[in-house]
């Protein structure tokens, strides 16, 4: 398949999880992807394995929450496969479950340093490259707790409430520049941030996993494959009509 031929795409949080199942699938759909990410043995890891099988990938160290950082990445993508055409962001924290009153002000800054203002950083220092591209897609992760709310983690609902308004007015913002920018909700995908915030519930793990997996009316989680062929559609010509819009992939939670 070549849905993504001659693209070139930099992915946040792109070595594990979502992030993983992003990049394999967009390198498979024939576009070069710069990997981003402050987990770098991971990083490398798959740079070299998707390297192996001949296609356009490589790996760079980078906190989103550190502009220098951000700026350095994205240019060093952009400069080394030519251009930029996609960004994903998708570099994510759960943060700490307390309840809002418990809460303290680094704990609350931490998540929406990560999750806010790191989808900023990024966006910002992307569309230079994108308006010289002539064209460009953002994609931005934001969850089905920027839909919809739930009395627990009041950070990361909130991080991700700002995800959906931030899209929809970069949307706005880029159209003329021929720069779309969608977000992408999930519902609870079987990742190692989902698996890690479980066990915060003090639920025994399994039945915290079984208790979770039904809330969604197809009664399971879903796999980062589920988003990563999202994330593929929208980096793709087939969605070049869709721009300041809501992809839900959650297997029915917000149809409550």
């Amino acid at each position: 398949m070549a849905r993504l031929a001659g693209k070139v795409a930099a992915v946040t949080g792109g070595a594990v999880g979502i992030g993983k199942a992003a990049v394999q699938r967009m390198v498979e759909e024939g576009a070069a992807v710069g990997i981003l990410d402050v987990l770098d043995q991971a990083g490398k890891a798959l740079a070299t394995e998707l390297a192996a099988k001949g296609y356009k990938v490589a790996y760079w160290h980078c906190d989103v929450a550190d502009e220098a950082e951000v700026k350095e990445a994205i240019d060093s993508v952009a400069e080394k496969f030519g251009k930029l055409d996609v960004l994903v962001n998708n570099a994510g924290i759960s943060g700490t479950n307390k309840p809002t009153h418990e809460l303290t002000e680094e704990e609350w800054d931490r998540v929406q340093a990560v999750n806010v203002k790191g989808v900023f950083f990024c966006t910002k220092h992307a569309i230079p490259h994108m308006k010289k591209a002539g064209s460009g897609s953002l994609i931005n992760l934001s969850s089905i707790y920027g839909l919809v709310s739930a009395p627990d983690v009041p950070p990361y609902h909130a991080s991700k409430g700002a995800v959906r308004l931030m899209t929809k007015t970069d949307a706005m913002i880029y159209a003329p520049d021929r720069i779309r920018a969608n977000s992408i909700h999930p519902g609870f995908i079987w990742t190692p941030m989902v698996e890690n915030h479980l066990k915060t519930t003090g639920m025994d793990p399994e039945e915290a996993k079984q208790a979770t997996a039904a809330l969604h009316p197809l009664g399971h989680m879903g796999e980062p494959d589920d988003i990563a062929w999202g994330i593929v559609y929208l980096a793709s010509e087939e969605s070049k009509f869709i721009t300041g819009s809501e992809l839900v992939i959650d297997g029915g939670y917000t149809a409550h």
